[in-house]
Order: C-alpha cells, then sequence, then structure tokens
C-alpha cells in the first residue's frame, strides 16, 4: 500500500513541497495521455484507501478523486493531444502532459516520478526522483494516479458521444475486444492513434487498398 515514506524522507531534508506525478492513457488506441500532479506538504494527512488506480473500482477511484483534492495542497491537470501523440511520439507525449500538469501546480521543491529512470531530456522537473511502480509505494503518485485515470475517463465519455460505437464510456478507447470490433467494423476517426495497434493495421490495409486501386485505374 502507499505511504509517505518516500515523502517523508525528502521533507527531511527541508524540502518541503513534494509533488507525484503520474500519467495514464500511455496503451490506449484513442484519446490524449493524461497527467496528474498532486503536491503536498508535511501537514498532508494519508487516505488509507488511495493505492495503484488500476486496482480500484470506477466508484472508487470516482469517490477518492474529490477527496484527494481536499486533501493535498494543490492538483495539476496536463494533456497531450492526439496530434501531439503523432508528432512526438507516446513517449514524448507522455513527458509532455506531465510538464503541463507540474505548471499548473506553480512553485515545489521536489517531485516524485512514476516509473524508470526517464531519458527524454525535454522532460526537466528539476529536482526529482523515479521510483519504479510509484503508485503502489507512493501516496502523492498514487493520489495523481487515480485523479489523471478519472479525469482521462470522463473525458473518453464525453468523446463517446461524438464518436458513438467504440464503447469509450466503458473502455476509455483502451484495446478491448468491443473497441477492436468496432474498429474493424466502422473504420478509425480522426480520435484514434494512427501508428498503435489494431487502428495501425486498419490503416495499413485502406493503403494497400487504395494502392491496389490505383494500379488498376492506371
Amino acid at each position: 500500500m502507499p505511504t509517505l515514506k518516500f515523502e517523508k524522507e525528502i521533507w527531511s531534508r527541508g524540502l518541503l513541497r513534494v509533488v507525484g506525478v503520474d500519467e495514464v492513457g500511455m496503451a490506449a488506441l484513442a484519446g490524449p495521455v493524461v497527467a496528474a500532479a498532486c503536491l503536498v506538504t508535511p501537514d498532508t494527512k494519508l487516505i488509507r484507501a488511495v493505492k495503484d488506480s488500476k486496482m480500484l473500482t470506477k466508484i472508487q477511484r470516482e469517490e477518492l478523486a474529490g477527496l484527494i483534492r481536499t486533501r493535498v495542497v494543490r492538483v495539476g491537470i496536463g494533456a497531450a493531444s492526439v496530434g501531439e501523440i503523432h508528432r512526438l511520439n507516446i513517449y514524448h507525449a507522455s513527458h509532455v502532459a506531465m510538464t503541463r500538469a507540474l505548471r499548473q501546480i506553480g512553485e515545489y521543491d521536489w517531485v516524485l516520478v512514476d516509473g524508470r529512470r526517464i531519458l527524454d531530456p525535454a522532460f526537466a522537473p528539476g529536482k526529482h526522483t523515479e521510483i519504479v511502480k510509484g503508485d503502489t509505494k507512493s501516496f502523492a503518485i498514487a493520489a495523481a494516479s487515480i485523479v489523471a485515470k478519472v479525469t482521462r475517463d470522463r473525458l473518453m465519455e464525453r468523446l463517446s458521444t461524438k464518436f458513438p460505437g467504440y464503447g469509450w464510456e466503458h473502455n476509455a478507447g483502451y484495446p478491448t475486444i468491443d473497441h477492436r470490433t468496432a474498429l474493424r467494423e466502422r473504420g478509425f476517426t480522426k480520435i484514434h492513434r494512427h501508428d498503435f495497434g489494431t487502428v495501425k493495421l486498419l490503416r495499413a490495409v485502406e493503403n494497400q487498398l487504395a494502392l491496389a486501386l490505383s494500379d488498376t485505374s492506371a
């Protein structure tokens, strides 16, 4: 279960404004990647129900997201669009989203980031620590993972009304069976990531058909 162990170690050095950062949507076939940042200080009280967002139900995440906003000092949200994912690739786009979330926080002393060592020179949060499986260890990161997940799920639900039939209201754009089936039956939208999984395969088939038709008409 996430604790304040990492945060307390940093606070003990006199660095009192610690931010946990996490992102969601890396493996989705559609929609943006979204990041959240949660600022905690020594006055922040641990919420024992907070843990990795993937281990919680939708109802639990919704309830906790609201509670987190009342307990932490500040919350920042950042996103990178599908167009940015196409242009930058998902790795760099995720760091764009994280950077935007941190900018909303304002001033801070240290950042805790979920994941392994970050090699992207464009992501420069300042003094920070990367924690493997940080959303299972650090309260600030776990809180950020929940806020990011709830934010992105709500966005995908809204997008599902504009692009119905893909099940985004329940699969959030991830490659579930119903989403892949809908892609084969309906094709892809401008919200789909063209270089990901089933979408990439369908685009390749579409391009091959277009070439075959052009050869026939030549």
